[in-house]
């Protein structure tokens, strides 16, 4: 008798409500294909979603762990001409201001590359972003072209960063925002790439920041860097203090060394273009990402979701772990619930 067949017998057999009670599970990945995963958490429902290229689609769900389960729903759809037309990456989710905005990035269909790629936002009144109408809002005014915007409020202000294509590599440049849709005239470049591992698969390169508040009020800005063709793709981290201004950028200090790496050991490669959630009752952080399952699939559609639950150092600063192994049970965020 195989393992798993053991296994469903005995659940057959088991008391319901033991069957009720049981530790949820899951295994990575969490969906077949989704380059850079986002997941929003508000009143009890997380939204997820990832590059798709030519759309925009939301899962709505109140357990991560069955997210293979909830169908898509496509909320916006790119034109067929003009600044956003195509390579529609990265979207993010905020709730802001008693509204919904997806940031996203894209560039035109004419002009398909770096030089023509801004960070774009739709707006959303309805209490469900699923539901209602997205209203186009733009591009950002960014200073600079560039790709994957995130937005996070710190100390009573919105903030607004992103991947900057400066000479030949890619900077994160920080901004106030005025409102979601505009940012205030200073924008500071807050790190460039300095390191070897910053610098790999032919191109020099610090994108996908995000936002993650620490213990004592300390604030990480995780990024990828390399190129995400390069099977050593992983994830930095700034660091600030809370009494920090976020716009100077000798607040920041970079880790020597990639917080979050690929482990051939557990066959898991270029790690990063990661989010943050916590679990159901708020007592576990987890980090979202994307990753290779192989060795030299570069950035093609094999590039997949994973999530795994992470720790915090008695120093205050978060230790991920290494990526954890394709296929091998996991116990699911705390309290999830399947509707």
């Amino acid at each position: 008798m195989s393992g798993t067949f053991a296994l469903l017998t005995a659940m057959a057999w088991m008391p319901a409500q033991a069957r009720d009670t049981a530790p949820e599970t899951f295994t990575n990945p969490l969906l077949p294909s989704g380059a850079d995963p986002w997941v929003a958490q508000r009143d009890g429902y997380y939204y997820y979603s990832n590059t798709l290229g030519n759309r925009i689609a939301l899962r709505k769900t109140r357990d991560m762990a069955r997210l293979s389960q909830v169908p898509p729903t496509v909320v916006w759809r790119a034109p067929a001409s003009g600044p956003h037309s195509t390579s529609v990456w990265a979207p993010e989710l905020h709730h802001l201001d008693g509204k919904w905005y997806l940031y996203y990035s894209a560039a035109d269909k004419q002009h398909d590359d770096d030089a023509h790629r801004h960070v774009f936002v739709l707006e959303n009144a309805s209490a469900d972003p699923t539901r209602g109408r997205w209203v186009d809002k733009g591009a950002l005014n960014t200073q600079l072209t560039g790709i994957d915007g995130t937005v996070f409020r710190w100390r009573d202000q919105n903030y607004f960063a992103y991947s900057a294509y400066v000479g030949d590599h890619s900077d994160l440049i920080i901004a106030r925002m005025l409102n979601p849709w505009t940012l205030a005239q200073q924008q500071t470049d807050i790190a460039h790439p300095t390191h070897d591992w910053e610098m790999l698969g032919g191109r020099k390169i610090l994108e996908g920041p995000e936002f993650l508040p620490g213990p004592g009020g300390k604030v990480f800005l995780t990024y990828s860097a390399s190129a995400c063709w390069s099977d050593s793709y992983a994830l930095g981290m700034l660091s600030a203090r809370a009494d920090a201004d976020l716009t100077d950028p000798a607040a920041w200090s970079k880790s020597a060394e990639p917080v979050f790496a690929a482990s051939s050991g557990h066959g898991i490669y270029a790690p990063g273009h990661n989010g943050f959630f916590k679990s159901p009752d708020g007592t576990e952080d987890w980090i979202i990402y994307h990753a290779n399952g192989g060795p030299g699939w570069k950035c093609d559609a094999r590039r997949a979701p994973r999530m795994q639950r992470f720790h915090w150092r008695a120093d205050g600063t978060p230790d991920f772990g290494v990526p954890a192994k394709d296929g091998v049970p996991m116990s699911a965020p705390s309290a999830s619930v399947a509707r």
